[in-house]
């Protein structure tokens, strides 16, 4: 049996945030292994100014971000949807090794195959230094955010 990763499209309002839901929640647990099993074994990425294909090329990517970005905690909001894409807007926050905090801020654009596992993702990200004290964003969203 293929691999499918319900929701599937074609999306609705209610399926589009599900999905932006799901995969906040993966990436929060900053587990790449598991976080590259919604992308098609050969999806394209575009990552600000990289270019990956293929799930080994996202493993890495996703196992090397994490390991710099330390603390990350991320939200994700559905944006739009049609049949089979989704746009999202992101913020997350981490700090790297000095312990400089940063708010990272982006739009996804999503392309899906029809058994839901993401075929495309085009991310446009500026990161913005703050203190500490600025701060917003603790962990994975709790279910009284949702």
């Amino acid at each position: 049996m293929a691999e499918q990763r319900p929701p599937l499209p074609p999306f609705t309002a209610e399926t589009a945030a599900a999905k932006v839901r799901a995969a906040e929640d993966a990436w929060n647990t900053r587990d790449p292994d598991r976080v590259v099993l919604a992308y098609t074994p050969d999806s394209v990425w575009r990552n600000r100014g990289e270019f990956l294909q293929g799930r080994d090329e996202i493993r890495a990517f996703l196992a090397r971000k994490w390991a710099e970005e330390n603390g990350y905690a991320l939200r994700k909001q559905l944006w739009a949807f049609t049949d089979d894409r989704i746009a999202v807007r992101f913020q997350y926050e981490w700090h790297d090794e000095t312990g400089q905090w940063y708010r990272s801020h982006g739009n996804e654009l999503w392309e899906f195959a029809p058994d839901g596992l993401m075929a495309r993702r085009e991310a446009g990200i500026n990161d913005v230094p703050i203190a500490e004290s600025e701060r917003t964003l603790f962990g994975p969203r709790t279910d009284s955010e949702r």
